[in-house]
């Protein structure tokens, strides 16, 4: 893949830029101990990862309360309720969950190269919160209070193909970047578009807080880390 023919990159954030993951754990570890329950953080995450998806299919809900919704299942599937306090907890979150430490300096090299968009399952508020650490100079945010939907809908890319027009971007000089399959590289491979896969999870087994693909997906390259992508990136330009 000759990286220099795109215009823009399209990205998931949470998950691959911003690390929900920790951000989730930093709540459902300590909820789980007030609980007695001795699990490890995958196995919570295990947990929470098929209750967001089944509350994501729902009538949709603003991202706080999918959050709060989904732990509250979560909780209940492990024979634990989870009060108001800590749903909301959950909920109000997000703007605190940590990007990871290559994602600020990886976003302003690529800008550098590329028109960057925002595709993420998220409220604009949340993103908000999550972009005073990103620091990220983005083209166009398109989220889930944006689109009325979750990923792996097809209403984000409805919405990026709109984008794409204002922009002066043609579909085949886009590529998406996402460490999601679910999310991501499953509607990716539906929508003919061409992915990057950044695999935040490479030494890790198990996949966390995103649930196992149960549809095709494909994507283009494969770097562990968002900076690794940066690097590729510099390097063919």
């Amino acid at each position: 893949m000759d990286l220099t023919t795109f215009k823009a990159l399209s990205f998931d954030c949470y998950g691959t830029l911003i690390d929900w993951e920790a951000g989730l754990i930093a709540v459902l570890s300590p909820w789980a101990r007030e609980q007695g329950l001795s699990l490890s953080d995958e196995e919570l995450l295990l947990a929470y990862a098929s209750a967001e998806a089944e509350v994501g299919t729902a009538e949709f809900a603003l991202y706080p309360d999918v959050l709060a919704a989904a732990f509250r299942q979560a909780g209940s599937g492990l024979g634990r309720e989870v009060s108001d306090e800590w749903a909301r907890r959950l909920g109000a979150s997000v703007p605190d969950w940590p990007a990871f430490p290559d994602s600020a300096d990886a976003l302003a090299r690529l800008a550098s190269h590329y028109q960057l968009i925002i595709l993420s399952n998220v409220h604009r508020e949340g993103f908000a919160g999550s972009n005073r650490r990103l620091r990220g100079n983005f083209a166009a945010i398109i989220t889930a209070e944006d689109v009325g939907a979750y990923k792996p809908a097809e209403n984000h890319f409805r919405a990026l193909d709109a984008t794409l027009g204002s922009l002066g971007v043609e579909r085949s000089e886009l590529l998406h970047v996402a460490q999601s399959l679910f999310h991501d590289h499953v509607p990716a491979k539906r929508e003919g578009l061409r992915s990057v896969w950044i695999n935040r999870r490479h030494d890790r087994p198990g996949w966390g807080a995103t649930p196992k693909p149960s549809e095709d997906f494909s994507y283009d390259l494969e770097f562990g880390s968002i900076g690794e992508f940066a690097d590729a990136v510099d390097k063919a330009f």
